[in-house]
């Protein structure tokens, strides 16, 4: 019987956890519970680390890509490019802003969008292009700005796993014309519940969205335009602020644990993908299981009755989803490849440097297996 317990997450409060409790019990007195001053003051806060101007709080990650779509213009008869190897909700978004998601097969080594891939998928159509910062690895954004501008087209960034990350030293979310963020439970700036927010520096992005997340109303019973209700409440945003600080010295802890991952990994049975950019914020540890599905089930296994907890993100391409089988995409052979042998191995700020080892330890005696 093993007496090592790696979980895969811990999502419940603690070194935060005074300061989460003391910020419920603000709101619970307040008795102001949407859009109101904590809302304001989180948007103002996040927005300076994020490194915008604006921050507008809405429902999730995935309102926050439609209405940052639907304040750019974009919307029936567009097309936006996007990659196939993310959650769902990427494209579901997409779609809600009333526009058409195109796929471009993902870079086989960054696991993010691959340039030359959506290059190829611009059509007269094209509108925008959603890249996504998988696992915290920000995507290729150097060449993905420089083929938005050759080609007239906005870029809305997919930050929803990349709070803090940089590329090439630039703030994600910042680079194109927004960028989207989610605080679920799980992300590494988590609410205890849903919520999202849309960064941008363009003042008058930032107004229509906040007109759009209310119903599209300009004031109390006058609306301008059809929006939606999609609203940060006050509760989740006093969370989110009492969390807000501590958010730097997690994202150092998990570079750390990321970077004793990568040296105990060096010689393993599995593919650990490169860090491209010194801006990664490892939302996810990802590696690769040789072979394909059975091998990493086989891996999977072994880590369970070795006592750690693992999870498999993403094992079926959007392209390959029923839901999105109208839309007869293209195939994308390398995020099916990824999709086969991906395998998330626990990383949290409060695992550690133990935990780490014993994880790398069970992989390398699958390794002698």
């Amino acid at each position: 019987m093993t007496t090592l317990r790696v979980p895969f997450l811990s999502a419940a409060p603690h070194e935060d956890a005074a300061a989460v409790r003391a910020a419920i019990d603000r709101v619970l007195h307040s008795g102001w519970f949407i859009l109101g001053p904590e809302v304001e003051a989180f948007e103002r806060e996040f927005a300076a680390a994020a490194g915008a101007a604006h921050a507008v709080g809405v429902g999730t990650g995935t309102d926050a890509i439609a209405l940052a779509l639907r304040a750019l213009g974009i919307g029936p008869g567009d097309e936006v490019i996007t990659t196939p190897l993310s959650a769902a909700y990427t494209a579901l978004a997409i779609v809600m802003a009333g526009a058409q998601p195109v796929f471009a097969d993902i870079d086989a080594s960054r696991l993010t969008i691959d340039p030359g891939a959506i290059e190829a998928a611009i059509t007269p159509r094209t509108r925008a292009i959603v890249p996504v910062h998988l696992y915290g690895q920000p995507a290729d954004m150097d060449a993905i700005a420089r083929l938005a501008e050759e080609h007239s087209l906005a870029i809305v960034e997919d930050c929803c796993q990349a709070h803090l990350a940089t590329c090439s030293g630039k703030p994600v979310g910042t680079i194109g014309s927004a960028g989207a963020f989610s605080f679920y439970p799980t992300k590494n700036l988590a609410a205890l519940g849903d919520g999202g927010a849309v960064v941008t520096n363009d003042a008058a992005v930032a107004d229509r969205i906040r007109r759009l997340r209310n119903g599209g109303q300009t004031d109390r019973y006058h609306h301008q335009e059809l929006g939606v209700n999609s609203r940060l409440d006050e509760l989740q945003a006093a969370i989110l602020r009492a969390r807000l600080p501590y958010l730097a010295r997690w994202t150092s802890r998990r570079r750390q644990l990321a970077g004793d991952y990568r040296q105990l990994l060096s010689n393993a049975p599995i593919a650990v993908p490169a860090e491209h950019d010194s801006g990664h914020v490892y939302h996810l540890f990802p590696v690769l299981a040789p072979g394909g599905a059975t091998a990493r089930t086989a891996l999977q296994q072994h880590l369970a009755g070795a006592g750690i907890d693992t999870l498999v993100h993403y094992p079926v391409p959007i392209t390959r989803q029923p839901a999105f089988a109208h839309l007869a995409p293209a195939a994308c052979r390398r995020a099916d490849d990824v999709s086969a042998r991906v395998l998330s191995l626990p990383i949290h700020p409060t695992l550690d440097r133990p935990g780490v080892a014993g994880v790398c330890a069970a992989i390398q005696r699958w390794q002698a297996s």
